[in-house]
Formats: structure tokens, sequence, C-alpha cells
């Protein structure tokens, strides 16, 4: 039976040569859903109307090539030798971290120009993010990459799976963690919890370091399981920089508080 599986097609369609990849769709689907609820949350928090539409012209194309530097800096032993590889990201090969450093740093830079809050940005994207990051794990799922160690098929269907998932996890004649799902499945109940603190009356900043801290307590269980980690050393990085974004969200989610910094509430005051 295992001999008859055939995994699902990476490639959506094609115009002559031109090959469109599900991966891509997936990520531009996961960017364009959390784009539109940044944009909506943004014109009730009384943000001008453009302002998230601006800020994406600049973000998006940023955290996509800070995301594949990231990852190419991590990969430099392959990559030095395959210089022609490095811009095809549709193969996959981008790390979230990157991404997330380079789309912080643009809002950033980006909201002292505007004169806005950069945390009242933050906060009103950090649904979006997380959001985001749960449906582009299924670009990962589509190129059966991003899983984890080996397990036996019984293993997978003891977790209730479709067979379709099952399916696409058995690769190259062996069945393996579907550590896409885990992730995705966490960062979906995240995006869930995140909406649920908008409508109470959180401080200003707080949304956004709540959803730091949750995303990277569940990246640094789910990296224990993957057999791709970027490696410093023995170091697996995701797990690494996971650890030290708990330590900083907390630490300036205090610093912040005992400073009178976040006293601003939502509920009390959307501009």
């Amino acid at each position: 039976m295992n001999e008859n599986i055939q995994p699902l097609n990476p490639i959506a369609f094609s115009f002559g040569p031109i090959q469109v990849h599900w991966y891509g769709i997936i990520i531009g689907s996961g960017l364009a859903l959390a784009l539109y609820l940044a944009i909506r949350e943004g014109n009730r928090r009384g943000l001008p109307k453009d302002t998230f539409a601006d800020l994406m012209l600049w973000a998006i194309p940023i955290a996509i090539i800070s995301a594949r530097i990231y990852y190419v800096i991590f990969e430099w032993g392959y990559y030095k030798n395959h210089l022609a590889d490095i811009p095809q990201i549709w193969n996959g090969g981008i790390a979230i971290h990157g991404a997330l450093i380079g789309s912080v740093l643009t809002a950033y830079i980006f909201s002292k120009k505007r004169g806005i809050s950069f945390w009242k940005i933050a906060d009103i994207a950090a649904p979006s993010i997380i959001l985001g990051q749960a449906i582009g794990r299924w670009g990962n799922f589509m190129n059966q990459e991003a899983h984890g160690g080996e397990v036996t098929r019984t293993f997978l269907e003891n977790l209730h799976l479709p067979e379709f998932i099952i399916n696409q996890m058995y690769i190259n004649g062996t069945y393996y963690h579907p550590t896409f799902l885990y992730e995705s499945l966490w960062d979906f109940a995240g995006f869930v919890l995140l909406m649920l603190l908008r409508r109470v009356n959180f401080r200003r900043g707080e949304l956004f370091l709540t959803y730091v801290i949750w995303y990277s307590i569940g990246r640094f269980f789910v990296e224990g399981l993957r057999t791709d980690s970027l490696m410093l050393g023995s170091l697996r990085m995701a797990q690494t920089i996971s650890i030290a974004l708990i330590v900083g969200a907390i630490i300036i989610l205090i610093y912040r508080r005992k400073k009178q910094l976040s006293e601003t509430r939502y509920l009390e005051q959307t501009n």
C-alpha cells in the first residue's frame, strides 16, 4: 500500500514554462487575509484609512527578503555553491524569525515617519500576523517540508488525521511527524486568543507582547521535533530565539508597566 502513495502536486498550475506553486498561493492567501483584518481593525481603531495598505507595501517585500536572507545565512554551506538557488523561495526555505525581524523594523520606522504609535500598529497587527503564520504552514505541507522525526502510520492514524495529511507525511518511504500541523493549530489557537483579548480592556503594547510570548512558546516545543532546524553549532536557532523573545517580551511588559508606558487602554482611548 505504501508504495502506491503519491504526494500532492506542489505545482498548482502552469503558464507555459511558468509554474505557479501551491506554496506561493498559500503564503499569498495568508498575507491577503492578514492585511484585510489589519485594515479593518485599523479603521475601527481610528487610524488613517490607508495606514496598513501603505505599511504592507514596504513590510511584505522586506519581510520576504529578510526571511530568505536569514535562511540562506544559516544554510550558507549549501548556497555558497548554489548561488542560483538563493532567489527560489517557491521551493521553500524562508525563516519566520527573519520575516519578523524585517517586518517589525519596517513597522517601527514607518510608525515614526507617520507619527503613529508603534505599539498601536503592533497590537492591531498581532492577530493578523499569527493568522498568516497559521495559514502559511500549509505551504510547508504542500512542499513536504518542516516536518518532524520518523513515526509510524499507526501513530498518525491515532491522531485521527485526514487521510490526505497522513499520505503527505509519507516521504521517501518513511512517515514523519506533521510538525507543520502542530504549529498551525497552535497559531490558530493564538489567533482566537488574541481576538478575544482584543475585546477586553487591555493595555497598549500588551497584545503584541502576548503574541510574541504565545508564538514563541509553541515554536520552541515544535522546533524540538523538527529535523530541518537551522543550527548555530549545537543550538537550534529557532529555540534559542524563542527563549530570548519570551524573556525579552516579559521584561518589556514589566518595564512598560513600571514606567507607566502602557497606561492607555484601548476601550478608553481608540486614537
